[in-house]
């Protein structure tokens, strides 16, 4: 099992800046591939990053690459996620997501997801 819990998201004006974590319980978190998803309002689910748990690469949508950066640290059961220069179309609830399998991250099929953080870009 594993719990997830985002937190950092926020207000900000475009063109700044915001770092979402995520914090991540279980005994197997680092045999886990972790990403971000968000949802804006009247829209589906969608896929912004991943990162492999073997490899530690990385992957990104194309509206956030070059902009956003998904980063880990195993020892402290912590995934984040870096956005810059954004833009009022990031406006979204972000989601955090674990599983077991890659593929099932990349699908947005994974087992575990969190509660979710608001970010809102003001334009």
């Amino acid at each position: 099992q594993v719990q997830l819990v985002e937190s950092g998201g926020g207000l900000v004006q475009a063109g700044g800046s915001l770092r979402l974590s995520c914090a991540a319980s279980g005994r197997t978190f680092s045999t886990y591939a972790m990403g971000w998803f968000r949802q804006a309002p009247g829209k589906e689910r969608e896929f912004v990053a991943r990162i492999n748990w073997i490899t530690g690469r990385t992957y990104y949508a194309d509206s956030v690459k070059g902009r956003f950066t998904m980063s880990r640290d195993n020892a402290k059961k912590m995934v984040y996620l870096q956005m810059s220069s954004l833009k009022a179309e990031d406006t979204a609830v972000y989601y955090c997501t674990a599983d077991g399998s890659s593929r099932s991250v990349a699908a947005g099929t994974s087992d575990y997801w969190g509660q979710g953080t608001q970010v809102t870009v003001s334009s």
